[in-house]
């Protein structure tokens, strides 16, 4: 960004490893993306299934547990969200009737988030056509090729950035 580069320094600070045009292009273009499609894909489920995108991933995570629960904890780091946000998700979840939280028999402050059967109904009801969207915004405009190395690109920035120390200031930890 060219109004960054002309930002003093101290005199004792390096210069930052400011982006070529072309790393701006690039990191400008996968923000554009990134944004349009958690956007196409919330406004689809929200128009289809009356849930946003993220309750929708909440489902899915549920759905491919153990006996469809995990515990609290588990689903929020799964989800890469805050407890608070998943507190309040669960809850919205279990107004529809989704979703039900049940006591941790070993762990009296823990507790588990369990798919119901009526929240495997919406699932089976919607994943179509949720499939259908991801795969037109994504995979249709991809070929073969392209799709390979998106799944590469993105496992490589997962790995570099999932938490490395026990301290970690993590989401699912708040």
């Amino acid at each position: 960004m060219e109004y960054m580069k002309t930002a003093p320094a101290s005199a004792d600070a390096e210069e930052p490893r400011w982006l070529t045009d072309e790393e701006q292009r690039v990191w400008r273009a996968y923000i554009e993306a990134a944004t349009l499609l958690e956007d196409h894909l919330d406004r689809q489920l929200q128009r289809d299934a009356g849930m946003p995108h993220v309750y929708y991933g909440l489902l899915v995570k549920l759905a491919e547990a153990p006996d469809r629960r995990l515990r609290m904890t588990e689903l929020a780091m799964s989800a890469k969200i805050t407890r608070s946000r998943l507190s309040h998700a669960v809850a919205r979840l279990e107004k529809s009737g989704w979703v039900r939280r049940e006591d941790c028999p070993s762990d009296k402050r823990g507790q588990f988030a369990v798919l119901t059967e009526k929240g495997q109904d919406v699932l089976r009801r919607h994943a179509p056509g949720h499939v259908d969207a991801v795969r037109q915004a994504v995979f249709d405009r991809l070929t073969p090729e392209q799709q390979k190395s998106l799944g590469e690109i993105m496992r490589i920035i997962a790995e570099g950035l999932q938490p490395s120390e026990a301290g970690a200031d993590l989401p699912w930890l708040r």
